[in-house]
């Protein structure tokens, strides 16, 4: 019993992680239909700035601070690296944001020389609990929760602001909607924001549980929410987070089997074929829309 709550516990924490990073993935691509490959890399980035900032400072500062560093970075890289090229192909788009995430992973490098180094200790986040006889972090606990309420209010935001109206309406037609007077750049704007404060807070729960980071970590983290944002139906932040939840109970369950199986160095590839699997048979993913081309 211990075994499976421990488990489960796991899967909902490292699947909330993955979940405030997918979001990210899911809102610009529901705007822009571009696939920022640098918003791991910023989430990468939000961990080297929670080290370096609470090394000089106390917590309760240095902690909005790397909130408000990580956005600006979010804000920068889209107007220095994306909106010049708002009416060029997408391929080149695309190009510029993996030249993003390259620049951002050796600027990194070069300033950290390349080693690990461990993320600060966030009392709150890193006390231990007991859940049905199994000791875990409280950052376990704290996530799923977290995430539920980052994901009511994103959704409030989304329906109820008219920042919100502006990014439903870009959504459904970005010409039209520019047409109709809405300030695109502003949305597109808000949307980076959004999503590089919540890889913000993903980066402060993740490396609580995983203290090691490198100039590189965010690669993988961001692939898998990437992979949760396909499998739950891009562009749709539901299906991303459950997408999410899903990717992260799954390989918790396989990193728990027994070592005799030996599957365990799987863990990682099997996030990858689940998503070849439910691509195959609902190709827009669980909650994705069918889309349909215009004449």
């Amino acid at each position: 019993m211990q075994f499976a709550v421990s488990i489960l516990l796991s899967g909902i924490s490292v699947g909330g992680q993955y979940a405030l990073i997918a979001i990210g993935y899911t809102m610009v691509y529901g705007i822009l239909r571009l696939i920022n490959f640098a918003h791991g890399d910023v989430f990468m980035v939000a961990g080297l700035l929670g080290i370096y900032l609470t090394a000089t400072m106390p917590l309760y500062i240095s902690l909005p601070l790397v909130l408000i560093g990580t956005v600006i970075l979010g804000f920068a890289i889209e107007r220095l690296a994306y909106k010049p090229l708002r009416t060029a192909p997408r391929m080149s788009v695309m190009i510029s944001a993996i030249g993003v995430s390259y620049l951002l992973q050796n600027l990194a490098t070069y300033i950290t020389g390349g080693q690990p180094m461990t993320y600060p200790n966030i009392a709150i986040l890193t006390k231990t609990v007991t859940i049905a006889g199994t000791p875990t972090k409280m950052a376990v606990l704290v996530t799923p929760i977290l995430v539920i309420i980052l994901v009511v209010a994103l959704t409030q935001l989304i329906n109820h602001t008219k920042i919100g109206m502006g990014m439903r309406a870009v959504s459904k037609d970005f010409e039209t909607a520019q047409l109709m007077g809405i300030k695109i750049n502003n949305v597109i704007s808000a949307t980076f924001i959004v999503g590089s404060a919540l890889a913000a807070i993903g980066s402060m729960l993740y490396f609580s549980c995983y203290t090691a980071v490198t100039p590189t970590i965010g690669a993988l983290p961001g692939l898998k929410a990437f992979v949760a944002a396909v499998f739950g139906g891009i562009g749709s932040i539901p299906g991303a987070v459950i997408g999410a939840f899903i990717i992260g109970i799954c390989e918790s369950i396989i990193k728990g089997l027994p070592s005799a199986w030996d599957v365990t160095v799987f863990s990682d590839a099997f996030t990858f074929a689940l998503l070849i699997i439910v691509l195959v048979f609902k190709p827009t993913g669980l909650f994705g829309e069918k889309a349909t081309d215009k004449v």
